[in-house]
């Protein structure tokens, strides 16, 4: 865990390179598909808060499916006692083998820190987590999550740091998300089976209603209307198609991750004793 001075100097820096998110109104992107009265659209529909209770979560989706894009949503994750709940915000494709893009936020006894967890799906297998803590309280106010997704690459940012990337390594045989339209979801839901150390915290219901505040939705992206080829001439005119990280961005990435994530699978040789999974092997830029 990073030091106090650390810290400071961390967060002052990426602070300093946070961008401009331009807001689209939810109840124009978005559709309410779980708990609808726990779900509200506030401010003339440019913020939309999910409410978890003893009764039920709640969650939206995308109305629109992407191919390949660039995804911002600012949100701000449930204070206090928040034990047990999980707050899910990712892209995913339908069907048996299915493309999803992850961030998932483990709630915590008041006190302790967020996890932010992150997963990657090709053909309906993940198995590729990453588990971080976060360079500030995520409850106090909104903070900027980005999907980053080209035919190089996938990359997670907060507040426009680089977290995580996923390569494409397609020519290691490795499967790599690239023809499966996905929409965007989210929701706060119960899972404290497994979600506060490991189940061992049960959610206090007393402590309910949970909410979850999401504001600043934007999307680059293809939207999917007549398959691949649609996308294929909008696409070539994106700078972000053909996106990698930078020196400066992959600098940055590498401190986060060597002083934020708590959890890589790519380190786990006890869970996988017959070998890493063979992404984890390949190195280069």
């Amino acid at each position: 865990m990073a030091s106090p001075s650390t810290f400071t100097t961390l967060a002052l820096c990426f602070l300093m390179t946070t961008a401009v998110s331009f807001a689209n109104k939810f109840n124009d992107e978005f559709d309410i598909i779980w708990g609808n009265d726990h779900a509200k659209y506030l401010d003339n529909g440019e913020t939309v808060t999910l409410t978890l209770d003893s009764v039920t979560g709640s969650g939206f989706q995308s109305k629109s499916e992407f191919l390949y894009g660039k995804i911002d949503m600012q949100i701000k994750l449930v204070p206090g006692d928040s034990a047990g709940t999980v707050t899910a915000y990712y892209l995913k494709s339908e069907g048996t083998s299915w493309d999803e893009v992850d961030f998932e936020f483990l709630g915590n006894v008041s006190g302790d820190p967020y996890t932010m967890h992150t997963n990657v799906y090709c053909q309906g297998k993940g198995d590729r987590e990453q588990q971080f803590h976060l360079w500030f309280d995520p409850t106090t106010d909104f903070h900027k999550y980005s999907i980053l997704w080209n035919p190089k690459t996938i990359i997670f940012s907060v507040d426009d740091i680089a977290v995580r990337e996923f390569k494409n390594m397609e020519f290691k045989g490795i499967p790599f998300p690239k023809s499966q339209p996905m929409r965007l979801y989210s929701s706060i839901w119960n899972a404290d089976d497994w979600a506060t150390r490991g189940g061992q915290v049960k959610t206090d219901w007393s402590k309910a209603p949970f909410i979850t505040s999401y504001r600043n939705f934007s999307s680059d992206a293809c939207v999917l209307s007549g398959g691949y080829n649609s996308c294929g001439s909008w696409m070539a005119t994106k700078n972000w198609f053909s996106e990698v990280l930078d020196i400066q961005s992959r600098e940055k990435m590498e401190s986060v991750q060597n002083n934020f994530m708590i959890y890589n699978y790519c380190t786990d040789y006890q869970r996988f004793p017959q070998g890493l999974p063979q992404e984890c092997y390949v190195s280069g830029p």
